[in-house]
């Protein structure tokens, strides 16, 4: 879906010693004349750790990976994961993580979700929407406008659309995920993205019309996505990251009883030869420029910028 949206270059790295196997990482790379050619494991993944076999080869995987960089002449290599760094390395930059184990039943899980979501979704279902569980290329479609209206009020760009419809083709139609859509008199109003493999589950995007946030669509599209995974078997979902700034999200993911914790990333700069701290946090005027944007023009910034990004 990343080569194929953005073309990045895949870069998997396995590493073994005397027959044994060591490790797997998959890395790709980051070609751009503007940020700088990279290797990420793995470009907008929210986390993504190295598969290791012994730690034993954990001083050995950076020592390779760091070669990798030499010969492909990046400037650096992120691991979206602190596992196989020292303890005392640096994070290049650190969120909260936010996990919901979906094994201890549905009566449970209710139980554990906090006054106001039940609240909320209690008034949501007394509104008359319709939730319905997607997984066509119109569901996609209908889920990418939401899209655009929410990151321009985020003041942020939106991924360019043949993201979506990469992720519809390699990723939804596979079985690998599904949409949530909630309707009111047949007009979509809120949807939420999840993807899934065997027992583990993600949730990757949220959009919404905001002028009928009064009605609690988004509450809506979580708890029925929850109810979707815990009877199809799933164990685990996970949130993804949250800045640590963001209050307001943090408070949302907790309020579904989800488990807090911290995602570290380790990004190895191949000019200094040391392991990054944490950068400096950008400035918020891009927002103010989005939000005021037309979401034609969000949308053209966003298929200029994201093939720079990771």
């Amino acid at each position: 879906m990343l080569v194929d949206t953005y073309g990045h270059r895949p870069c998997y790295v396995q590493i073994s010693l005397n027959g044994g196997l060591l490790a797997l990482v998959p890395m790709m790379e980051v070609q751009s004349v503007l940020t700088r050619s990279r290797g990420i494991c793995l470009p907008f993944s929210d986390y993504c750790a190295p598969l290791t076999f012994s730690s034993f080869g954990h001083e050995l995987v950076t020592q390779k990976l760091q070669q990798i960089a030499h010969e492909r002449c990046w400037s650096y290599f992120e691991l979206r994961s602190h596992s196989i760094v020292p303890v005392n390395t640096p994070a290049s930059e650190s969120y909260y993580g936010h996990f919901l184990d979906l094994r201890i039943g549905p009566e449970a899980l209710i139980s554990n979700f906090a006054s106001s979501v039940k609240r909320a979704v209690r008034k949501a279902q007394r509104s008359g929407l319709n939730v319905s569980i997607q997984s066509s290329p119109d569901a996609m479609a209908q889920f990418y406008e939401l899209h655009v209206r929410t990151r321009r009020r985020h003041g942020v760009p939106p991924q360019p659309r043949s993201f979506f419809i990469n992720i519809q083709r390699h990723l939804i139609s596979a079985g690998y995920g599904f949409i949530v859509l909630v309707e009111c008199q047949k007009a979509p109003i809120a949807a939420a993205m999840f993807f899934k493999m065997g027992r583990c589950a993600v949730y990757k995007f949220g959009a919404s019309d905001e002028r009928l946030q009064e009605l609690r669509p988004n509450n809506l599209a979580m708890f029925e996505g929850i109810k979707y995974l815990a009877k199809g078997g799933a164990e685990t979902l996970h949130f993804g990251r949250t800045d640590k700034e963001n209050e307001g999200l943090q408070r949302f993911k907790l309020s579904w009883g989800a488990t807090e914790e911290e995602i570290a990333y380790a990004r190895f700069e191949m000019a200094s030869g040391s392991w990054k701290h944490s950068r400096d946090r950008r400035s918020k005027l891009h927002k103010r420029i989005f939000r005021a944007l037309p979401a034609s023009l969000n949308r053209l910034a966003g298929a200029m910028i994201y093939p720079h990004l990771d």
